[in-house]
């Protein structure tokens, strides 16, 4: 049984060090910005009383905070006498108020002050994240979400980012980097290379599927033609049982063939409409594969979602990508608001009492 299972359960608060892998240049101060390391030094070189407060709070209300528990293991790997100092904090998972503070660290500003900017951005990121999958979760009304934010940024954010999605409830992923700190495995069936690679035949790239993945239920991308329903009928047709959905991925640049002949003046025929995903569903069941589910993907976010799920479409995963991993949901910010003990900090932010905060045991 993993960490995050365990934590799952209540058997564990928080996720260890050893969970998380961090970059050994942090120790350096490698991404600390040059301000952080010049304060370090004058503050270390000058005797100066040190002993202060910080604390870290977003202005988005209603966000998903998650990145504490990381944050945490940052500063136990990286700050210097990290037993010494006192640490407060809320939990990845809580939903959190404007202002509200979300960590606090008391000690030494030398021993740890250097990673304010590293925590800033942990945060940020793994709270934006976490924050956009629970706004899509709750538009998607209980229907399962995919996490296809894979390409969406440099590689390196995969991990981190898919432990953001799975701490608000996504457990699909597309890459092992997503599911590493968690125990979750890629998943996923054709993309449109093997289409291509088959010369635009997708029952001969679903053949070549079962041939090399037997035991595997099939997804079949049909929107390579950009006749989505001809090539669903044929793939269904052929693989019957076999066949477990057709996912649609149009692009909102064009126009399926569906609508070549119909009527489009009462909506916008543009991608993967709702109207194009009924037609679908009804030129499935009315062939005899009411079995076969519907997934769709591209530049699908909350809005988009909802107006599916309010006009009842029928779909039965959302794939999604970018959305999940806009990175400007939550911005985070880490303020000095206590010196030796006494209230003291830049005008307009103040030390705030929270009995929500929870003392940190290493």
């Amino acid at each position: 049984m993993n960490e995050i299972e365990l934590k799952k359960q209540g058997k564990i608060k928080r996720l260890t060090n050893a969970t998380f892998k961090f970059d050994e240049r942090i120790r350096e101060g490698f991404f600390t910005a040059e301000y952080f390391l010049k304060v370090k030094k004058i503050v270390t070189q000058n005797n100066l009383a040190s002993d202060v407060t910080m604390q870290w709070f977003t202005r988005v209300d209603g966000a998903m905070l998650c990145g504490i528990d990381e944050a945490i293991a940052l500063i136990y790997t990286f700050a210097k006498e990290p037993e010494s100092l006192e640490i407060y904090a809320l939990n990845d998972g809580d939903i959190i108020s404007s202002c509200e503070p979300v960590l606090k660290v008391r000690g030494k500003y030398e021993n740890f002050g250097f990673l304010e900017n590293a925590i800033d951005a942990v945060l940020a990121r793994r709270s934006s994240v976490a924050t956009n999958a629970m706004r899509v979760l709750k538009a998607a009304n209980g229907k399962c979400v995919f996490s296809m934010a894979d390409r969406q940024d440099d590689i390196a954010t995969q991990t981190g980012d898919g432990y953001a999605s799975f701490i608000a409830g996504i457990t699909k992923v597309a890459t092992d980097a997503q599911g590493l700190w968690w125990g979750g495995k890629g998943s996923g069936t054709m993309p449109h290379a093997l289409i291509q690679i088959c010369g635009g035949d997708i029952v001969k790239a679903c053949e070549l599927y079962l041939q090399t993945f037997k035991d595997e239920p099939i997804t079949a991308l049909v929107d390579y033609n950009n006749d989505v329903i001809t090539d669903a009928l044929r793939v269904a047709r052929a693989f019957d049982k076999k066949l477990n959905a057709v996912r649609v991925d149009t692009s909102k640049n064009l126009i399926d063939r569906y609508f070549l002949d119909k009527d489009t003046s009462g909506f916008d025929p543009h991608g993967v409409c709702k109207e194009l995903i009924f037609a679908l569903r009804n030129a499935l069941d009315e062939n005899g594969f009411k079995h076969v589910k519907i997934v769709v993907s591209s530049g699908f976010e909350p809005q988009k979602i909802a107006e599916f799920e309010a006009h009842k479409t029928p779909v039965d995963v959302y794939g999604v990508g970018s959305y999940l991993t806009q990175n400007t949901t939550c911005g985070f910010t880490g303020d000095l608001v206590e010196l030796n003990g006494k209230d003291e900090a830049k005008f307009g932010r103040k030390n705030i009492i929270s009995k929500r905060l929870e003392r940190v045991t290493f």
